[in-house]
């Protein structure tokens, strides 16, 4: 029995994205394939022969940046482990309209069986990767780092925090558990009970184990001071105009990272990178990125009793 292989080309990728944590990649396919064919694909099981084979190309209709061949290859191994997948364009490498990402061969009803799941995943997160990459060059030659944010598809946070990575963006934290982020709901409740940023600040250091980061968003340049000077690792300006970021990192003196929010977009980017911030957050990477536009066309099939395939 043949297993399915992903070989990659030999271009290098642009960035190394790193991996999708295996147990959460299977949980998605696994949810996605039962979501799309949850007694199985009633118009290929009715039409198509079973011992019909069937070879398909993944191919780009726009230009753009690949995420997701690695999650393509997977959901075809999920549906049957003896089609293979040839992946020819590596995650993180630029592509242009027309070029074949990936080839797949083997059981037509498998190939046709995973086309849909694999092109939404990969879609969303080709288009996530190349709105990404749009950003971080926008702010080149600047000291900003480009990052998403929570503002991601429920279920899908992993594969899309790994499609902003393929685009050569990075990522902000993963959950609520994974550090102090003080937003403005955090603050009116705090405040509502008479406690100042500075003293909860400066309270939860004390209760802290020392290796977690503490970041606090203000909308104010006169809290700039009390926040930072309570020790926090991040301050984040929130909807900061350029010349109020410019003062606020002027304020922090380096004392912590600054961190530039709200009202990013490509046209105002590059200007509030430019400011001196350290990172700028961006929302859109993950709740705008519109889907790239891929297909997934057969090529070559194969019947009952045909020796060579069409078009060999």
């Amino acid at each position: 029995m043949t297993s399915t292989t992903e070989r990659t080309a030999a271009a290098p990728a642009v960035v190394d994205p790193g991996t999708i944590p295996p147990h959460v990649l299977r949980r998605v396919i696994d949810t996605a394939l039962e979501e799309d064919a949850p007694w199985g694909d009633v118009t290929s099981e009715t039409l198509i022969p079973a011992d019909a084979t069937a070879t398909a190309t993944l191919a780009a209709r726009e230009p753009g940046v690949f995420a997701g061949g690695l999650v393509f290859a997977a959901v075809v191994r999920a549906v049957d482990p003896t089609v293979e997948t040839v992946l020819h364009v590596p995650d993180g490498a630029p592509f242009a309209a027309g070029d074949v990402l990936a080839t797949v061969s083997g059981s037509a009803r498998a190939v046709l069986r995973a086309e849909r799941v694999g092109l939404n995943l990969a879609q969303r997160m080709s288009g996530i990767a190349t709105a990404t990459a749009a950003y971080v060059q926008a702010v080149a030659g600047t000291r900003a780092r480009v990052t998403d944010t929570r503002k991601t598809t429920p279920g899908l946070r992993a594969l899309e925090r790994y499609a902003v990575r393929c685009g050569g963006g990075h990522n902000h934290r993963s959950s609520l558990s994974d550090a102090v982020l003080a937003k403005d709901n955090h603050l009116a409740v705090l405040t509502a009970q008479g406690t100042s940023i500075g003293d909860a600040v400066a309270g939860a250091r004390r209760r802290l184990g020392h290796t977690v980061h503490v970041e606090v968003e203000v909308d104010r340049l006169d809290q700039v001071e009390p926040v930072v000077a309570a020790g926090v690792d991040t301050i984040m300006l929130d909807n900061f105009t350029p010349e109020q970021l410019v003062e606020g990192v002027r304020i922090v003196a380096g004392r912590a990272l600054v961190e530039a929010s709200g009202g990013v977009s490509l046209t105002t980017v590059a200007a509030i990178a430019a400011t001196g911030v350290d990172v700028v957050s961006v929302g859109a990477l993950t709740h705008s990125a519109r889907a790239l536009d891929l297909g997934l066309d057969v090529v070559v099939t194969a019947g009952p009793g045909d020796a060579t395939p069409a078009g060999a």
